[in-house]
């Protein structure tokens, strides 16, 4: 078999994972990586012992110097949209970080043109590949909680100091603040566990005296009458991530990596979670090659987009699009 021969565009924290999981696949060999930090590249050919690959600057010179069958995406926010385009104009597969664009109109963009060119376009959501987040969605689709009534999704974490002096807290950027980052993956949550399309949104945003929001809280009604909160807090002390799926008849409980299933009448169950068998990598790769369907497409990625725009308007925040 032929490998697939993957150019990295952004060479950033989040690009490790990438390589790494990369690293671990007999059919695919990453062959270069751009970005316009010579520190980010350097750091990371030398953490993976890319010495034979090559590196450039800017990723056009990549896409147009180095022959390749897929990119992968790890920029920041804005530039995603030129990126993707550029990609796909070379022949190139295409697996992008979240979000997959800062606006509905350039998401949808994006996946009429891969749709055209018969390019696979996946967007990078983790948790679509997580055990615990495999079990949440399975317990609702097999009627474990009885009809979903209501959903909380909150997420705090040490955002606004993290990321101070970063691009992240750039607008031109970033697109957004924390609703935008670490907030695309809640949102994702929210909607691929649950298949629930958002019908009213309420929101209110605190950017902290920072140029980006920091906190948001919202609230959303689904069809089905299914309410719910969405709490994105970045100014917070640490990392804490908590879900309640509430049903008719249960409900699941998950806290910072604890999972719990109550169902009335009954003793609380640890369920018993599936296995992982794939990642974003892998399955980015065996959709490639025909292995399988993509399995976190742009048709599904661009309602993430839908709702984070939804959510800034309504709080009456207008965040930046793409640079072109």
């Amino acid at each position: 078999m032929e490998k697939v021969r993957v150019g990295l565009i952004g060479t950033g924290g989040i690009s490790h994972l990438h390589v790494s999981q990369l690293a671990e696949l007999e059919n695919a060999t990453i062959v270069a990586v751009a970005d316009p930090n010579s520190i980010n590249r350097d750091t990371l050919i030398n953490r993976y012992n890319l010495e034979n690959i090559t590196s450039f600057d800017d990723h056009l010179d990549m896409l147009e110097n180095i022959p390749l069958d897929a990119v992968l995406i790890c920029s920041p926010h804005t530039l995603h949209f030129q990126q993707v385009v550029d990609a796909i104009n070379h022949n190139c597969h295409v697996l992008i970080e979240k979000p997959m664009a800062c606006s509905l109109e350039e998401a949808e963009q994006l996946i009429d043109m891969a749709k055209k060119a018969n390019k696979v376009l996946q967007v990078s959501y983790q948790r679509h590949f997580e055990p615990a987040f495999l079990y949440i969605r399975e317990a609702i689709s097999n009627d474990e909680i009885g009809n979903l009534t209501s959903v909380t999704a909150s997420l705090y974490q040490d955002w606004k100091h993290l990321t101070v002096g970063t691009w992240r807290q750039n607008p031109s950027l970033s697109g957004g603040g924390m609703l935008m980052d670490s907030g695309s993956h809640i949102i994702d949550v929210l909607l691929w566990t649950t298949g629930l399309k958002p019908i009213e949104v309420e929101s209110k945003l605190e950017q902290h005296h920072t140029t980006v929001e920091q906190d948001s809280f919202t609230s959303i009604r689904f069809e089905n009458n299914v309410v719910a909160g969405l709490n994105i807090v970045g100014n917070a002390p640490c990392w804490h991530e908590t879900y309640v799926f509430c049903g008719e008849k249960g409900a699941i409980f998950y806290d910072n990596g604890k999972m719990v299933l109550r169902q009335l009448g009954k003793e609380p169950i640890i369920p018993k979670l599936p296995q992982q068998t794939t990642n974003s990598d892998k399955s980015f790769i065996d959709s490639i090659l025909g292995v399988h369907d993509v399995m976190v497409p742009g048709d599904f990625a661009k309602e993430v987009v839908r709702l984070t725009e939804k959510i800034y308007q309504v709080a009456g925040y207008k965040p930046i699009t793409s640079i072109k």
